[in-house]
């Protein structure tokens, strides 16, 4: 959820002052872009994967402090917004010379690891987009982690919105309805997030890919079919993760005031563009101001961190996100990529990633860029008809017209993703191993949602309520997550 921050009162003239500096930072990345002050390296990506916390009987654990005292040797390990989760970060590398395999093991390694810690204290870990077990009771501000950010960030976005949040989330045939008086519902969110750094000059490319392709990875990827026990979208952490940190009123959504979880509006040309976006559209939620002085650091040859810039551009919830960042003496520029479920395995997740960084660049290598003959409209309603029908959508592609996820991925786009993947330096080995993961998703028909929705009809059929069905499924899930075989490999469905 970003950077921490201390529990404090905001004034009018903190308010004042962060504008002022989010304002200064923008101009300056303004210069360092046209100066070319950002460096331009080979592409590198890095992941972030978030977990829940359970027992043995699949029910959720409130235990993440627990936890990472049982794992303090490993810092890539960290809390999340709910007492119920934590997340990993797993450091970024070039893609090229084996990269991705490395990420395969190390992750695997990770999970192990952290997993034996984990049921030292009474839990393990689950990557999978929404617990099926969590129910409402569970989503209450008590269960918040103790860091005071996330506390602070609740306070801030319930106070924007000066009511309390509505969740209402309607399926083909079951609705879920309900209030909070607190974020905690985003809480049910678990995601991986993937980040590729890239050349400045290719940002807009990459970014508009990217956003072409959000619909589809949706459809690759979902594994969150069921909230608080009812089965609505193919993953429903796309509306839940939109409605459950709204800090819009009905006046100003009837306003046109736009959600801090947001598609956005147009096809862009520079990184530049989102940023000065963001400065327009949002006030600030932490506005929290160093002492940095951007434009003395950049007179004086250093690297300026612009805080206040990336803090602001941390508290609007992009699903393809510009991120500027510094390593060392250098700064970067990445896209990171928020809209893939967890789960349900390594090897699903390590393909969701390869699929995601050889699509983006072979659509942004292509003479004929895709966002010039798709409007940016048709592929916001691609991503819509993605949540609700997962494999089985049917969406928009220029040349193709209407047509069928599946059938979209396995003429067009897979060897588009193995030709940017190519020119990333990525082996045939690790091209062949992963993007063959996705191939059989889409010629067996079947991924985290459609193997969670056909294990829980199976055991209704069979007599089960709802309730056992769902923890029932979500043992058998766990046993198959640890064999570590993709899911399209799973039985039980």
């Amino acid at each position: 959820m970003g950077a921490d921050v201390e529990a404090r009162e905001y004034s009018r003239e903190d308010r004042r002052r962060y504008r002022d500096k989010v304002n200064l930072d923008l101009q300056v990345l303004r210069r360092m872009l046209a100066d070319g002050r950002i460096v331009d390296a080979d592409t590198q990506a890095g992941l972030e994967v978030e977990f829940y916390l359970a027992d043995d009987a699949g029910e959720p654990v409130m235990g993440n402090e627990a936890v990472l005292r049982a794992i303090d040797d490993d810092a890539s390990f960290q809390t999340e917004l709910g007492q119920f989760n934590v997340e990993v970060n797993l450091p970024p590398q070039p893609l090229r010379q084996g990269g991705l395999r490395a990420f395969e093991e190390h992750a695997r390694e990770r999970l192990q690891h952290a997993d034996r810690r984990a049921r030292e204290v009474g839990a393990q870990l689950v990557m999978i987009g929404i617990l099926p077990t969590l129910r409402p009771e569970h989503v209450r501000a008590e269960r918040i982690s103790a860091n005071p950010r996330y506390s602070l960030l609740d306070a801030q976005i319930l106070g924007a919105r000066g009511e309390d949040l509505v969740i209402d989330i309607e399926g083909p045939t079951e609705r879920l309805q309900l209030e909070s008086d607190t974020i905690m519902p985003e809480a049910a969110c678990t995601s991986t997030q993937v980040h590729l750094q890239i050349d400045p000059a290719q940002f807009g490319a990459v970014w508009n890919a990217a956003q072409a392709v959000t619909g589809v990875q949706v459809a690759l990827g979902a594994n969150a079919p069921f909230l608080f026990g009812r089965r609505l979208m193919a993953e429903n952490r796309i509306p839940l993760f939109t409605q459950s940190t709204d800090t819009r009123g009905e006046d100003l959504k009837a306003q046109g005031v736009r959600p801090r979880v947001w598609f956005g509006e147009r096809w862009v040309d520079s990184i530049f563009d989102l940023f000065e976006e963001n400065a327009r559209y949002y006030s600030a939620l932490l506005p929290e101001c160093t002492e940095e002085d951007p434009e003395a650091e950049l007179a004086a040859g250093r690297v300026p961190r612009l805080a206040e810039l990336c803090l602001h551009n941390g508290t609007i919830y992009r699903w393809n996100r510009p991120i500027y960042d510094v390593s060392g003496e250098s700064a970067h520029i990445r896209v990171e990529n928020r809209v893939l479920p967890a789960g349900p395995t390594v090897v699903d997740t390590i393909a969701n990633a390869a699929f995601f960084a050889g699509v983006v660049r072979g659509l942004a290598d292509e003479p004929r860029p895709v966002w010039r003959e798709m409007s940016f409209l048709a592929a916001r309603d691609n991503l819509d008809t993605a949540v609700r029908d997962g494999l089985s959508a049917v969406v928009y592609w220029p040349g193709a017209g209407q047509v069928r996820v599946a059938e979209l991925v396995l003429r067009r786009l897979l060897p588009v993703a193995r030709a940017g993947l190519v020119s990333q330096g990525v082996s045939e080995a690790e091209i062949d191993r992963y993007l063959s993961v996705i191939e059989h998703r889409c010629l067996l028909g079947r991924n985290g949602a459609t193997w969670q929705t056909a294990n829980v009809a199976a055991r209704e059929a069979r007599g089960e309520t709802r309730e056992q069905a769902l923890s029932g499924m979500l043992v058998d899930y766990i046993e198959q997550m640890h064999v570590g075989d993709p899911v399209h490999a799973w039985e039980g469905s």
